[in-house]
Order: C-alpha cells, then sequence, then structure tokens
C-alpha cells in the first residue's frame, strides 16, 4: 500500500525542486527517460515563452507533450494547461491517452485526478487542472486567464489560424507558455511561420525520425525507397521539413494531407462511385465511394477481369445502399478509356435488366475535349476534373484556416495522399494547363495515379459530361 500523500507539503517541494527542470521532474516522478531532444524542448518550455517544434513521425513527440503538462501542473501554483489537437481521435486517443499513460504510473497520481477531459489537482478542482479542448473553434481556446498557463497544440500543422492567434492573443501573463508539436504539412499559417518570419519570436526545433531511437529504420527506408529521398512524402514524414510545394505539382501535398485528415458528416441521398478500371498487371482497379463531401474507404483490387469488375462495383453499390438508409441515387462514373468501356457497357445493362431505379452510369473520358466552360484553360476532361477536386480541397483547408469546419474528407489512405500529390502538370503553348500523362510518371519511378483517379471521378458531375443515360 503506497504512503498518504501530505498534499501541501508535497507541492511544496515540487515547486521548489522542479519549477525550471521539466527533464528532473520527468525523471524522478514519471519514471521517463526522456530522448536528447525531449530534454531540449522540455528545458526550453521551462525557460522560454513560445516553442515550436517540427518533426518526422514516430520521434516521441506526445510522449514529451504529456511529460510536460503534468510537470506544470505540479510545479506551478493554480496553473491552467490547455491541450488541444484538429480533431477529437488525436487529442483523446493519443494526446490524452498519453497523459493518463505517464499519470497512472507517476510518483505524483495521488495529487492528481485524471477524468476524459480534466486532470486537476485533489481539492483544487476549478482553479488547478489541465483540460482537453479540441481545435475547432476559436472561442474554445478563449477565456484562460492565469498567473501560469500553458498551452500545448498537438498537430499543430493541422490547427486553425485563427484558433493558434486566439491562443498567442491569450498568453498575456508572465509565465504563459505555449508549446506546438507537429509534422510540418502545411507551407502557411502560423505554425509555418513559427519557424520562417516569426522565427525569431519562437524557440524552434527540428526532429529527424532518422535521428531517433524510438522509429523502424526498416520503415523510415521503404519510404525513401517508395518516393524517393527528395519527396515531399519523406520531407515531411522522415526529415521534420516542410514540403517544398513544388511549383509543377497540380495538387498540394497539404491539401490532400489536410483532406485525408479531415471531418466531415455524409450529407445527401446519393451515393457516388468513381471507378478506375485495371484488368491486368501491377495497377489496381479503384472504386471510391462517397456521400455528399466524404469519400469512404476505398477498394481496391488486381488482376480483376472486366466482369469481376461489374460484379465488384454493384456489390459496392448495394452494400452502401444497405448501410445508409437515406440513399436514393447511384451515381457510377468510370474511366471509360480502354478496359473501362466493357464495364460500363455492362454496367448500363445490369441498371436496364434489373430495373435499378435511380442508377446511372457516366463514362467520362479523360483524353476527350474539357466541358464547354473550362475549354479555354484545361487541355482535356482529364485535366478539369482534376482541377475540380483541387479547387474543392483549396476551398476546404481555406475554410478550415477561416475557423469554419472541413468541407471535404478523404479516407487516411498514405497511397491516395501520395498519388494526388505527385502528378505534375505542365502548361501549353496555347496557355492550357495539361497533366502529366501516367505514362511520364511510371518513366519517372512513380504507381499509376489509379487511387487518386477514383477518388476524382467520385467528384465528377454528371450532369455536366454531356453524355446520354437511359433512363432507370
Amino acid at each position: 500500500m503506497s504512503k498518504p500523500y501530505n498534499v501541501v507539503s508535497d507541492l511544496v517541494h515540487l515547486l521548489d525542486l522542479y519549477w525550471d527542470d521539466p527533464v528532473s521532474f520527468a525523471q524522478d516522478m514519471l519514471g521517463m527517460d526522456p530522448d536528447d531532444w525531449q530534454r531540449e524542448v522540455m528545458m526550453d518550455v521551462a525557460q522560454y515563452r513560445l516553442t515550436s517544434v517540427r518533426s518526422g513521425q514516430g520521434v516521441g513527440k506526445t510522449g514529451a507533450e504529456a511529460a510536460l503538462v503534468i510537470w506544470f501542473l505540479c510545479c506551478r501554483p493554480n496553473p491552467k494547461v490547455v491541450c488541444t489537437a484538429p480533431t477529437r481521435q488525436q487529442l483523446y486517443d493519443v494526446l490524452w491517452a498519453e497523459v493518463a499513460k505517464w499519470l497512472e504510473s507517476s510518483m505524483v497520481k495521488n495529487l492528481l485526478k485524471w477524468t476524459k477531459t480534466k486532470v486537476y489537482m485533489v481539492g483544487h478542482e476549478e482553479r488547478w487542472f489541465a483540460t482537453a479542448r479540441t481545435a475547432t473553434r476559436p472561442e474554445n481556446m478563449a477565456g484562460f486567464h492565469e498567473d501560469h498557463m500553458l498551452f500545448i497544440v498537438d498537430e499543430a500543422s493541422g490547427v486553425a489560424d485563427p484558433i493558434l492567434e486566439t491562443i498567442l492573443g491569450t498568453l498575456t501573463g508572465e509565465d504563459n507558455k505555449l508549446a506546438m508539436f507537429g509534422n510540418p504539412t502545411r507551407t502557411a499559417g502560423v505554425f509555418y511561420d513559427s519557424h520562417n518570419r516569426d522565427r525569431a519570436r519562437f524557440c524552434t526545433h527540428k526532429v529527424d525520425s532518422r535521428d531517433s531511437k524510438r522509429t523502424s529504420r526498416e520503415n523510415i527506408q521503404m519510404l525513401i525507397d517508395k518516393y524517393g529521398a527528395e519527396s515531399d512524402v519523406v520531407r515531411v514524414r522522415v526529415y521534420g521539413e516542410f514540403p517544398k510545394a513544388e511549383a509543377d505539382s497540380f495538387i498540394a501535398l497539404e491539401l490532400a494531407e489536410f483532406a485525408a485528415g479531415a471531418t466531415v458528416e455524409e450529407a445527401g441521398d446519393t451515393l457516388h462511385l468513381g471507378v478506375d478500371v485495371a484488368r491486368f498487371g501491377d495497377d489496381e482497379t479503384v472504386i471510391a465511394p462517397r456521400i455528399g463531401m466524404k469519400v469512404y474507404k476505398l477498394r481496391c483490387y488486381n488482376k480483376q477481369d472486366t466482369m469481376v469488375t461489374v460484379g465488384w462495383v454493384i456489390s459496392t453499390a448495394r452494400e452502401m445502399l444497405r448501410k445508409y438508409q437515406q440513399l436514393r441515387k447511384v451515381e457510377i462514373k468510370i474511366d471509360d478509356s480502354g478496359v473501362g468501356g466493357g464495364v460500363t457497357d455492362r454496367l448500363n445493362e445490369i441498371v436496364l435488366e434489373e430495373r435499378l431505379r435511380g442508377w446511372r452510369v457516366t463514362p467520362v473520358i479523360n483524353g476527350s475535349s474539357p466541358t464547354k466552360h473550362a475549354t479555354e484553360h484545361y487541355e482535356n476532361r482529364g485535366t478539369e476534373t482534376w482541377a475540380d477536386l483541387r479547387d474543392l480541397l483549396q476551398e476546404s483547408l481555406s475554410k478550415y484556416i477561416q475557423g469554419k469546419p472541413a468541407a471535404l474528407e478523404l479516407p487516411n489512405d498514405d497511397r491516395l495522399v501520395t498519388q494526388l500529390s505527385q502528378r505534375k502538370y505542365r502548361m501549353t503553348s496555347k496557355g492550357k494547363l495539361a497533366l502529366e500523362r501516367k505514362e511520364d510518371m511510371k518513366k519517372r519511378g512513380l504507381d499509376s495515379p489509379d487511387r487518386a483517379d477514383a477518388v476524382v471521378l467520385a467528384f465528377v458531375e454528371p450532369a455536366r459530361s454531356g453524355v446520354y443515360f437511359p433512363d432507370a
């Protein structure tokens, strides 16, 4: 049985001993052995007002954040600690769970009580606490005032600027601090500026996954081999560097990364299925289901003949109709080039044979001319459809930066994000944008963008296709 604590004397001892030494606190009270970079960051948070850390994946940033939360709670009188992240999953399932893990095995667990949204000092619940607030609205971060206050922002690159600006405006006390951590996915915003134009205001750190004993060397090499040592994927996820945002990348990595981490509600009565058809070989046949502005998990198949593909499309549609009772219509959009034509024809036959009311099949020919309103801007229909998705992604991120809800959600699929962000474009002699051909992508050693094409097709508007559809 553990020895009862004398709360007053123990707090006085902790404040006196560890006020400016979170590293020793983590070692003595939490049983943590911080890495070198964690030690440096933790000591800088103790010393400086503003700290910003960009890192690759898997380096232990959540452990450092948890240690700082518990240290500040135990080593300041009447403190407030506010933890935030872009999504509930990241905040509660990752960061808040990490705080609970370290607290449960700590020497101070009898001083603090943990709940699902709050950690507070026993007997001082109203003024001495840490709280978890999702970064969805600026007002979630307002109204906090205390002499001793610490904001911990996880995945800071994904937090909207109005929210971070609200936090910065809240730091009015002498011992008010902000520590931001995250993968550097965006080349704009408060987190980006903290490592660039505002660098003089922040104590900054970069943590490379290759320098961490916690990361898998095999996984790092896999990413380098798969995407290339200078790719944006490796820069962000391994090196802890901001993406290059190459001028000839048609869709910026930050747009794809943001949508893959966003959450929107399914809305509407129409199921959209984007279908990119491959027959045999290494390419994939991909079905992308969409309801409203939410794309669901992609269905991917290899080495299937066209009639098997037809079966998977019908099966996917019926599965989604059973699961989402509000659906009344099915719009199937198919890349009709090459082997896709056979899938289109057979699906149209099935729609008629089985009298599938509300079902419609739309062939999309990427090499055909753009729709009338886009003729001046794009070389072909394929470039136009990719541009339509790019505009939607940009609009979604722009809304979020303004403090509004994200407007588009993609599945968290690494291959999809990579395919969307690696395809390039060129300007033709007629001043039109032309999307990079799949053949040229393969010459660069890249996969065919089958998953990206399926998602693009899922957002094609059938009414703009100019194709006649039989009544179902």
